[in-house]
Formats: C-alpha cells, structure tokens, sequence
C-alpha cells in the first residue's frame, strides 16, 4: 500500500488535487475503519497515522471496497461514477445547467463508466498517472487565483 501511495503522490502534481485527495481519504479511512473495520484498513490508516503514507483518496477507497469483497468491476464502476456525479453536481452550481439536465449527464454518463471500467481491464502499471498535462497546468494555475467558486 505504501508504494501505492508514493505513486498517487508523485502523479498528482497539483498541490490542491494532491491535498484534497489526502483529505477525502483520510475521512474514508476513519469512516472506513469505523463502519466496515479489517486488517488491510487498519494498516493503512496506521501507515497514515505515523506518516509513512499520505492517506490518497482512491487507495482508501479500494482498500474498503477489497475489504468488503467488492469485485474490482464494480468497486470501479463505483469510484468512476461517484467522480463523475461531484464533477455533475460542481456544473449544476457553477453553470445555469439546472437539476434535469444534470440528470441527463449522469445518465448518458453511465455508458461511458462502462467503457472506462472496460478499458481499465486492459492498463498495465506503466500507464498509472497519465494525465492531460493541459487538465494540470489549468488546476495549477486555478490554485494560485484570487478568488475561486470551490475550494477542491
């Protein structure tokens, strides 16, 4: 878990991406541990705890969704759609998109889950941590800006 860990650290350039991950698995870890305890979350909330391991959202995740026996399929198609429904919800109040056709999106959404948890099926480790590099110079320069709609 702790090679993992590095790895979500050193791909996740931008500092506010990086420290809101780290935020959001903390809190999954103590819910974690709390409501579905296991060894494997108890050694990486452990490994966070003594600071030898950030505490990334997407390992906290997995580490739960492992614990409870969640075939990787699904604990995917889980994590993809949770990601996609707070980017819809972010769009309903930024833009005037409105509550139906946020709606809309998670359901034309969900095909492309599909196709993204398929596609993932057939990744080998040298392809964690591509990126857009133009996504992350936009969140870089959206970190240093003096007023900001959210904070993450």
């Amino acid at each position: 878990m702790g090679e993992l860990d590095e790895l979500l650290s050193a791909s996740l350039l931008p500092r506010q991406v990086r420290e809101a991950s780290c935020k959001m698995g903390g809190r999954l870890l103590e819910i974690g541990t709390e409501v579905f305890p296991s060894a494997a979350l108890e050694l990486y909330r452990d490994l966070v705890s003594t600071g030898r391991a950030a505490g990334h959202q997407p390992l906290a995740f997995a580490v739960v969704a492992r614990s409870l026996g969640v075939p990787l399929a699904e604990a995917l198609a889980a994590y993809l759609f949770a990601a996609v429904t707070s980017l819809t919800q972010n769009a309903v109040r930024a833009i005037p998109l409105g509550q139906n056709a946020g709606q809309r999106l998670l359901r034309d959404a969900a095909d492309g889950v599909a196709a993204a948890v398929e596609r993932i099926a057939h990744l080998t480790p040298d392809d964690f941590g591509a990126l857009s590099p133009g996504l992350e110079i936009s969140q870089m320069r959206h970190e240093r800006q003096r007023a900001r709609m959210f904070m993450s």
